[in-house]
């Protein structure tokens, strides 16, 4: 599955590094950082990720 993150609606809040710890994180400075493309097994905890993002920032693609 392909993950995209709109930089300029996300406010770093990191919501979704609680749901999805293995897929999103935030570095040293705060910033989000993302992988794009993960398994699908981690597709619930992506889809909640999405879900819990105060912007709804986040996008998913098969």
């Amino acid at each position: 599955m392909k993950i995209t993150v709109d930089m300029d609606k996300c406010q770093h809040y990191g919501q979704c590094t609680f749901e999805a710890p293995t897929v999103f994180a935030l570095n040293d400075d705060g910033k989000l950082e993302y992988q794009g493309e993960v398994d699908d097994s981690l597709a619930d905890q992506v889809e909640a990720a999405a879900d819990v993002c105060p912007m709804q920032a986040i996008e998913i693609a098969p």
